[in-house]
């Protein structure tokens, strides 16, 4: 398998509470805020970049947070709607 490295852009900076719950979902993203946008930064095993970014989308939403956008290095891929991807 390999690594894909993408970074979620949330809806909502995560208060203490909410980071300790999001990281006892996932082990292998880094929650930082950067002039003002919480993002996560993942670094995820999967078969395909769509699977890996599946996966911590319905991680992160398990936790209770929404994600605007996903980012793959310096280029935006796409905005996420609540519907488009489970």
């Amino acid at each position: 398998m390999r690594v894909h490295e993408f970074t979620l852009i949330l809806t909502a900076d995560p208060n203490e509470a909410e980071s300790d719950r999001l990281y006892s979902i996932f082990n292998d993203g880094t929650l930082v805020s950067m002039a003002g946008v919480p993002q996560v930064h993942f670094h995820r095993e999967a078969p395909s970049l769509e699977e890996a970014i599946g996966s911590a989308l319905a991680q992160v939403r398990k936790a209770g947070f929404d994600v605007v956008r996903v980012k793959i290095g310096p280029l935006q891929v796409f905005t996420t709607k609540p519907s488009a991807i489970a």
